[in-house]
């Protein structure tokens, strides 16, 4: 088996169509189908069911895309660590983001790194929750951030910072007559909520918060990132539900971000790592995630417990 093989083959599984494969790959249909039938030969199984009509993947095919990918990746970090040598630096920490990292914080993070240890170098990969756990397990990242300690064997994951869940609301919308939304009346609108797939965490976390209601919420929209969210808000069509600080974050006007009466919930943002002793460099930077928040003191605008006369419009 050689990379041209596994080159070929997520052509093939990406297009699902062996001559847009092919042409993505500038190459003839028929050396592709030619290394296609020498792969299957290699591993003892069929990949795809190929016929006139369309081209589809077996079970086999289907369980050998979730590790070709990891493959390319491996390579990549490969050269990627050779450049890191050769542009002076002493190592390297690969971060994973799932979730949204809470934005707030991030900046003031990679300064600090920058500051402290500007000979390590620091790269950051945003990636679905899943892939996050299976490429710390496979050593493709050294830590990561994920609002999930859902975590299964062989990660740990520690909770580093809380963030309270607001309502993104837009501007002259009925909910602002108060300053704090019961969740009851939240749930007489449509909702814009992330999805799953592209925030799994975040949105388990959510739906906790959802089945404290009687009432079931209506989903208007899922979105894959929280700028959509507020795009989606800004133009009246739903409310959104997310941590004060990617409300703030967020270049949309008029949105209004307010908290839940009660006791506001926190969505909370964890480090994963792989079990067992830290390196150095990661132990160092554990001390830095776990120094990155509000001075001692200071009252950030999305306290749990603002003043009723605090808001914040967008």
């Amino acid at each position: 088996m050689e990379l041209r093989h596994l080159r070929c083959f997520l052509a093939v599984a990406e297009e699902l169509h062996f001559a847009r494969a092919a042409e993505k790959l500038h190459i003839e249909q028929s050396p592709l189908s030619r290394t296609i039938r020498e792969l299957e030969e290699d591993l003892g199984e069929r990949l795809f069911v190929r016929t006139s009509r369309s081209t589809r993947l077996t079970q086999a095919g289907k369980l050998f895309l979730e590790h070709v990918p990891r493959v390319f990746t491996a390579l990549q970090q490969a050269r990627d660590s050779v450049n890191v040598a050769a542009n002076g630096f002493r190592g390297q920490l690969r971060i994973a983001l799932s979730d949204g990292i809470t934005p707030s914080r991030l900046p003031a993070l990679m300064a600090m790194c920058r500051q402290e240890e500007p000979e390590v170098a620091i790269r950051l990969f945003q990636v679905p929750l899943s892939q996050q756990l299976k490429g710390l397990q496979d050593d493709l990242y050294d830590v990561g951030f994920a609002q999930s300690e859902e975590v299964g064997e062989g990660i740990s994951a520690e909770a580093v910072w809380s963030d309270p869940l607001m309502v993104a609301v837009p501007a002259r919308h009925y909910l602002l007559k108060h300053r704090r939304i019961p969740l009851d009346e939240v749930l007489q609108f449509p909702l814009v909520l992330c999805d799953p797939l592209a925030c799994e965490g975040h949105a388990r976390q959510i739906e906790r918060v959802l089945r404290r209601a009687d009432r079931e919420p209506l989903i208007a929209e899922r979105v894959t990132s929280f700028e959509l969210m507020m795009v989606v808000v800004s133009a009246g069509f739903a409310l959104g539900l997310a941590g004060g600080p990617h409300i703030a974050a967020s270049r949309e006007h008029g949105v209004v971000a307010r908290p839940l009466a009660g006791r506001s919930p926190m969505l909370t943002t964890y480090l994963l790592r792989r079990a067992g002793k830290a390196s150095e460099f990661l132990s160092r930077f554990i001390d830095r995630v776990q120094a990155i928040d509000l001075p001692a003191g200071a009252r950030s605008p999305f306290s749990p417990d603002p003043d009723p006369s605090e808001e914040i419009e967008l």
